[in-house]
């Protein structure tokens, strides 16, 4: 590991401090470094902690933990309980092209009494958080995915072992938040207050966990309805975090927006379609808000990334990606905008977290098929009509 280096020198604004975790060669964007600092300014804000995956985000910057003795539901966002988790995956064989082909429509969502015989409810227990049964078992839109994936390199094989893994076993990355229910909390927030704070921490709080648990259950839906589809048992995840929640922590609201939970945690950073993803240690300090980057982070704008990925690439080479993967999407517009080269190097943000002593690395993950959107043609016909409940 090279010398652990202290954050960009911190900066003041009004009363709270901003700290980059990242290196100068590293892509950070001005706008996001002054929507920091807008942040900064807030009334009853005390330190904003930047991840190297900063950008800039709706109002907010994407990659940043933000402490306050307020709380600001715009701080978290739309999608509360967006999170990364991860199962373990047996599969026989495992190719890309005959797997890519069995994915379900994960567009489609289940509904409890139409789908009542779907063999994916067997990991929901209990009632479904904020009795919310719109959109389950579904993926979303933007940066969302589901991904099978090999482990790759191996960096510390105690830790692996520990969580049950070695090189070239199977796993299951699921990224996905709390749909509807989470943009339907914050909406009902700002066509009142705005931008302003939450009034009633407290009644904010309560539905805003309902949404966390929603994005989780949803996570464990969406595995297990793959799992089903490609011949595999549905598996506990041995990692679920959430990086878009706000959390009571040492007396103050500390928001995360695009910023994964870094005390001690095991933490998977999400690369792009065309590269490795990262399963790290994360042991972020008070400096750092206790977080870590939860991605590599765009560096491009969707319209950008339209516009540039149209020039230079083909549909057909989107699809297949540097390290030999398979991209399942049939919303073109979407495979552009979601293109590799729309993210920063997720080598660079990895680097910089181990540098300022934020994490360690114990595996990759390579991707073999992220599922973005149903490619109609390919998906199974008996996934693309809807099953009878039981009568």
């Amino acid at each position: 590991m090279s010398q652990q280096r202290p954050p960009l020198p911190p900066t003041a604004a009004g009363p709270a401090t901003v700290a980059v975790f990242a290196s100068p060669e590293s892509w950070i964007e001005s706008d996001a470094l002054t929507q920091c600092h807008q942040v900064a300014a807030l009334d009853g804000m005390t330190h904003v902690a930047a991840m190297p995956d900063l950008h800039p985000g709706k109002g907010a910057p994407i990659g940043a933990a933000m402490a306050s003795t307020v709380l600001y539901p715009f701080l978290v966002g739309s999608d509360i309980g967006c999170g990364i988790a991860v199962f373990p995956m047996k599969l026989k064989r495992a190719v890309p092209e005959k797997l890519a082909a069995r994915f379900p429509d994960l567009d489609r969502a289940l509904d409890p009494e139409q789908d009542a015989d779907d063999p994916a409810w067997v990991v929901v227990e209990g009632d479904i958080p904020a009795g919310h049964v719109e959109g389950l078992g579904t993926v979303g839109r933007g940066n969302h995915f589901v991904e099978l994936a090999r482990i790759g390199t191996v960096f510390d094989p105690g830790h692996a072992s520990r969580l049950g893994l070695t090189a070239g076993d199977l796993v299951l990355v699921v990224h996905s938040g709390s749909r509807g229910l989470g943009e339907r909390i914050l909406r009902e927030h700002t066509a009142v207050h705005g931008a302003g704070p939450a009034p009633d921490p407290g009644a904010y709080l309560a539905m805003h966990d309902d949404a966390v648990r929603w994005g989780s259950l949803n996570r464990r839906l969406l595995a297990a309805r793959v799992a089903h589809a490609l011949g595999a048992e549905p598996a506990e995840p041995f990692l679920d975090q959430c990086h878009n929640l706000v959390e009571i922590r040492d007396g103050v609201y500390l928001h995360r927006k695009g910023a994964a939970p870094g005390d001690g945690r095991d933490v998977l950073i999400a690369g792009t379609r065309g590269t490795p993803s990262y399963l790290v240690a994360a042991h972020a300090g008070p400096d750092a808000n206790h977080s870590v980057a939860h991605g590599a982070g765009r560096k491009m704008s969707r319209s950008d990334a339209l516009r540039r990925g149209r020039a230079k690439h083909t549909v057909e080479e989107l699809r297949r990606t540097p390290v030999g993967s398979l991209v399942v999407c049939g919303d073109r517009q979407l495979l552009f905008e979601e293109a590799p080269t729309a993210y920063k190097r997720i080598e660079q943000v990895i680097a910089d977290l181990v540098d300022h002593g934020l994490a360690t690395p114990v595996a990759t993950t390579v991707p073999l098929v992220t599922y973005k959107t149903p490619d109609l043609g390919s998906v199974p016909q008996r996934d693309q009509r809807r099953k009878r409940g039981r009568r």
